[in-house]
């Protein structure tokens, strides 16, 4: 009887063994798994601010890109006639003025699509370019070309800017600075 009992305490002592190297195998292929899932988190972290670093980039060689044309058509009229889109027919010298209020605009609006200013800052800055008569006709000569983007956050920020407007002009008051609600940063 005794042989028995050492048999069974053999077995049980091998099957333990085996159930604490299955566990050890268990914890290292976790530990494994966990240093895998952790360096795939850090690359695309990593990845993640490549596009957004390079998306930045984009957009500034695009403003510059955007700049340096209607740099050419404010400098030449014949150039400007290219870009005369506006509802009504305006004189060169209008029109030079009409691409300085769009240079003025799409500064603004890149600004905040890279985040160097809020949506707040964006619509208090509109706010003040809009005093003037030239960017307000500006606006409103190119109505229908904004009528055409939609669904974006630039056709988003325009239906503001022409909540803004329209609340401006309707304002009696001569404190500017005071009319239209602040959107709020979304």
């Amino acid at each position: 009887m005794v042989t028995q009992k050492r048999g069974i305490r053999g077995l049980s002592s091998a099957a333990a063994a085996a159930g604490i190297g299955m566990v050890a195998g268990v914890l290292a292929t976790m530990a494994a798994h966990r240093h895998t899932l952790e360096s795939l988190r850090l690359r695309l972290e990593h990845l993640e601010q490549t596009a957004h670093t390079q998306q930045h980039t984009n957009i500034a060689n695009q403003q510059r890109l955007h700049w340096e044309l209607l740099s050419k058509a404010i400098d030449d009229p014949e150039l400007a006639e290219v870009l005369d889109l506006y509802e009504v027919p305006v004189s060169p010298k209008k029109r030079r003025q009409y691409l300085f209020a769009n240079a003025l605009y799409t500064n603004l609006l890149f600004y905040y699509r890279i985040g160097n200013i809020s949506r707040d800052e964006f619509f208090g800055h509109v706010r003040g370019i809009f005093q003037n008569p030239i960017v307000r006709e500006y606006w409103h000569a190119t109505q229908q070309q904004r009528a055409s983007i939609a669904n974006s956050e630039e056709a988003e920020l325009g239906l503001m800017v022409d909540d803004l407007l329209r609340q401006l002009e309707e304002a009696d008051i001569d404190e500017w600075w005071v009319v239209g609600e602040p959107p709020g940063d979304q």
